[in-house]
């Protein structure tokens, strides 16, 4: 993994975590309200991996109980590009 990406913030870490961790792997979540924030993948299936994430967040379209979702980008899978908001 490039060294840019093992200095950004992991989704779902809190703000004082030291950020990636050695053996892990990540994508890096791209637009949206998660743009930025690394995505730790170490235990994902291969058909996970394919599909992409609809990740919890507070600060997406629909607010608290809202989800962001993401899906693999076709040129570069290791980045996951936004694909929009639901509730």
């Amino acid at each position: 993994m490039d060294d840019a990406l093992m200095r950004g913030r992991v989704y779902g870490a809190d703000h004082d975590d030291p950020g990636p961790r050695p053996g892990h792997r990540y994508r890096e979540l791209v637009a949206g309200p998660l743009d930025g924030l690394l995505l730790d993948v170490t235990d994902w299936s291969d058909e996970q991996l394919r599909t992409g994430a609809a990740l919890p967040t507070e600060i997406g379209a629909h607010g608290p109980g809202g989800r962001a979702h993401y899906a693999p980008r076709p040129t570069d899978p290791r980045r996951w590009d936004w694909a929009g908001d639901t509730s």
